[in-house]
């Protein structure tokens, strides 16, 4: 962590009384929201803020649906207005016509949300917000408008340049590693135990990113193994009885888990950073270090195999032919890999390095994946060509060992038909 971003986040280490425990205000929402956006002075902008944030968070289902319904449809852009200054500004552009067509292409729920946003520890609230936002929203057109405007802000806010990357260890706060435990979305953690068996060694590393105005929220986590060699088993990187390695002499790191933590930052990307920020920081420290890899599910290998009408195998290398093709040759939305994991690697540079059979063994594997896992490789000197060619291309690259397994799986649904 450089000197700037440790003071950044020491600056914003505060505590705030919880918005939701302050008593609801007896005024309509309605009428708090008409007058925040009437431009109070600061003292009486900031306590409307509290009450409007106060008032949604003691709201059951029903209340808050009917809040951001609100704000959908009473605060969107009016067509009309809109379409009157785009003719202004292209009939006569100058500095006042722009204004007036950003004003009027703005819908004012915008402003809302910023204002809201000024009262200290509002960010965490407005990002619960999006979080019901999304859980509650169905199908509705207006309200999957108004996620784009969170969307819109919240990209902003969270962008790179604002996010602070801590290490995670066994001497973290109690209450951080509480978080890490609850939010760890691949491997479970089982009890406190396992959490030190992550955490304490040597060879293992945790790094999350925070964000100065949620400091005790870890937005997202990446859980690094240090190995000799590319590891083809889950149960073996987390195996009770494995002795620890001395770091020195490994020659790879190994992101075995990734767990974004808040819902209500859904689709506001940090992973692609957080690697790579991870990668340089562990290449500065350990000089052996060769090869960065991730230990991946599968997530949806069983379900489509199920939709393409395929069995899933029993014999091992039958499996890794068939996990090698789903992931090369499936293709969902936009001709994009079906496979979410795939995606999301593949995205960021990544190219599909190694598949592995029985390399995860519990009941969610088997279910997901009959227990077939991918290293997904970074090779830092390739990952911008690799991003650029799948970006451009949807091209999905991929060692010469992968691809030789999708061809024979090809090649027995040939023979068979």
């Amino acid at each position: 962590m450089t000197i700037l971003a440790d003071l950044l986040s020491t600056m914003f280490e505060r505590r705030y009384r919880s918005i939701g425990q302050r008593r609801a205000s007896s005024r309509p929402i309605e009428s708090l929201i008409a007058d925040l956006l009437g431009n109070p002075g600061e003292t009486s902008e900031v306590a409307l803020a509290r009450d409007i944030l106060g008032h949604y968070e003691n709201l059951d289902d029903t209340g808050k649906l009917a809040f951001l319904r609100h704000l959908a449809h009473d605060m969107n852009i009016d067509p009309e207005t809109v379409r009157t200054a785009l003719d202004t500004y292209e009939q006569a552009p100058s500095k006042l016509s722009y204004r007036a067509f950003m004003a009027a292409a703005e819908p004012q729920r915008q402003e809302l949300i910023r204002r809201l946003n000024r009262v200290p520890g509002a960010t965490g609230a407005l990002v619960r917000m999006r979080a019901d936002l999304l859980r509650l929203a169905g199908d509705d057109p207006e309200l999957a408008a108004l996620d784009l405007d969170f969307r819109h802000l919240f990209v902003s806010w969270f962008n790179r340049g604002f996010l602070v990357l801590r290490p995670i260890s066994w001497e973290s706060p109690a209450h951080i590693l509480e978080k890490i435990t609850a939010y760890e979305a691949v491997h479970a953690i089982q009890s406190w135990d396992d959490l030190r068996r992550r955490l304490q060694p040597h060879d293992r590393r945790c790094f999350a990113f925070f964000h100065p105005a949620m400091p005790d929220e870890p937005l997202i986590f990446v859980e690094v193994a240090l190995t000799k060699g590319t590891p083809g088993s889950v149960q073996a990187l987390l195996a009770e009885d494995r002795a620890a390695l001395d770091p020195e002499d490994c020659d790879t790191a190994v992101f075995y888990s990734i767990s974004n933590c808040q819902a209500g930052l859904a689709s506001i990307s940090f992973g692609n950073s957080l690697i790579k920020q991870v990668a340089a920081d562990l290449s500065a420290e350990l000089e052996g270090l060769k090869s960065f890899v991730t230990l991946s599910p599968i997530p949806l290998l069983t379900k489509w195999a199920a939709q393409e009408g395929i069995d899933m195998p029993d014999a091992p290398e039958a499996r890794r032919a068939l996990a090698a093709h789903y992931l090369l040759m499936a293709k969902g939305r936009g001709d994009a890999p079906f496979d979410p994991v795939a995606r999301f690697h593949l995205g960021n540079g990544a190219l599909v390095h190694a598949v592995h059979a029985n390399a995860d063994a519990s009941d969610n594997g088997a279910a997901q994946s009959g227990g077939v896992m991918v290293n997904y490789l970074y090779d830092l000197d390739q990952v911008a060509q690799n991003h650029e060619n799948f970006a451009t291309k949807r091209k999905v690259t991929a060692s010469s060992e992968v691809t030789s397994l999708a061809k024979t799986f090809a090649s027995a649904t040939s023979a068979e038909r």
